[in-house]
């Protein structure tokens, strides 16, 4: 488990966990809201079959308490620079926080593994909820886009303790 002893909104404390026998279904199920869908998959599962089929993504799920929040994922580029992606908050779990806190406690857990790497991720240039958020988290625009999405880096400084 993953926790940095962040909450959501409601006091949920907010932990990433591997996903077992036990929770996998609940994570395959987690589905945005729809007006989300063109920026991510429709549910989680699809995410979850991607980790199951690659060597580079591996699936967390988001739990707020005792309960499956989310999806979220992490990679390791060939340069060393680790990844958060594939993230999906549950659209009766949105505007809680709980997203907020899963990137924060993902990125500082990243960002703290083996001599601090860079801290990335991508989301389409129309999300501008994500964008918000990236931002406030202390990323930065790259200058770089995977596929039809901005790259964004944590800014050094901010790694390990990123802004509330």
């Amino acid at each position: 488990m993953i926790d940095s002893g962040l909450s959501d909104r409601a006091g949920r404390r907010v932990t990433l966990r591997p996903v077992d026998d036990d929770n996998w279904r609940a994570v395959a199920d987690v589905a945005p809201r729809d007006d989300q869908r063109g920026w991510v998959a429709a549910l989680a599962a699809r995410y979850l079959l991607l980790t199951m089929r690659s060597d580079v993504w591996t699936s967390l799920a988001v739990y707020a308490d005792e309960t499956v929040a989310g999806h979220v994922m992490w990679g390791v580029d060939d340069d060393g620079s680790r990844w958060i992606g594939g993230m999906v908050v549950d659209a009766a779990e949105q505007d809680r926080g709980v997203g907020r806190a899963a990137v924060r406690t993902l990125a500082a857990w990243l960002g703290g593994q083996d001599g601090g790497h860079p801290v990335r991720l991508s989301y389409h240039p129309d999300n501008a909820q994500a964008a918000r958020l990236y931002t406030s988290l202390g990323f930065v625009p790259t200058g770089a886009m995977e596929d039809d999405e901005l790259v964004v880096e944590l800014v050094a400084s901010t790694q390990g303790s990123p802004r509330a």
